[in-house]
């Protein structure tokens, strides 16, 4: 293939959008990525503004594009060609990064998800939080803004922490009750995040031993590149004595929207072949 076969994929999380523009071309090739925070506004009519960004950018027309591929909430895209699971997404977009991945962690905003996959990037087996568990980016999003910072600046500052408090609640509220009391006993902002780094890191590790993981592990996700939660997680397994080789890739955050991309391009031309055998 010479000529280029452009696809989309477009992650809808809960707080932000991902959209990556794709050549399928020979072997993918990433050729722009986006992202949108949602705030109030409506998630559809977001998708599709960035959609329509994306295609002016490039002098695209919609149908220039073979496949737009959606995941995550993906109902909320308006003009999409399929929707795949995010746990397939997130699994092909970290083998994307790292074709050696054994395991891919999604750190998202509702709950971790560790993925065992094979060389083909197939999902084999999986274990993940609850919802209502304190481990997820969108209970550390809360409670930084509650600190008065940003979800940007948590992992900076978690790194400053020299005598972390860890919360004692698996469920968020009372993990929340527990951040207001370390508040007011005067517990400093930088111990306040590393322990929630580290309760979140906990979680993850348990995941991973009764998944049975192995090595390489891709972090994945929103938290994939905080820098106290891959702090933390380090920390976490040197003291269980496990020897996981971490990675954490600079576009790891578009790695749901890069494996949808790359299964719909896979889709297209299976669809192609069979249409030609039809005919």
């Amino acid at each position: 293939m010479s000529e280029h076969v452009y696809t989309m994929g477009i992650d809808v999380g809960s707080n932000f959008i991902k959209l990556v523009l794709m050549d399928y071309s020979d072997d993918p090739k990433l050729l722009d990525k986006h992202t949108e925070k949602i705030r109030k506004r409506n998630p559809t009519q977001v998708a599709d503004e960035m959609v329509q960004i994306m295609l002016d950018k490039h002098n695209l027309k919609y149908e220039d594009v073979v496949y737009l591929a959606s995941t995550g909430e993906g109902d909320l895209v308006k003009r999409k060609r399929g929707h795949f699971y995010g746990m397939t997404t997130h699994a092909r977009g970290a083998h994307f990064f790292y074709p050696d991945a054994k395991t891919v962690v999604d750190l998202g905003a509702l709950y971790v998800r560790c993925i065992r996959v094979n060389e083909e990037a197939k999902v084999e087996d999986y274990k993940m939080t609850g919802q209502c568990a304190s481990g997820s980016g969108q209970f550390l999003e809360n409670i930084s803004r509650y600190l008065g910072l940003s979800i940007e600046e948590v992992g900076e500052v978690s790194l400053k922490a020299s005598n972390p408090e860890i919360s004692s609640g698996i469920c968020a509220v009372l993990a929340e009750t527990d951040v207001i009391n370390m508040v007011s006993r005067g517990i400093k902002t930088p111990d306040i995040i590393k322990g929630i780094h580290l309760s979140i890191a906990s979680r993850v590790i348990k995941l991973l031993g009764s998944l049975k993981a192995e090595s390489p592990i891709v972090l994945t996700g929103g938290m994939a590149l905080n820098t106290g939660m891959i702090q933390a997680i380090d920390e976490t397994l040197k003291e269980g004595s496990k020897k996981f080789v971490i990675k954490a890739h600079p576009d790891s955050i578009y790695a749901g929207a890069i494996g949808a991309a790359i299964w719909g391009g896979y889709r297209h031309f299976k669809l192609k072949e069979k249409q030609a055998v039809a005919v």
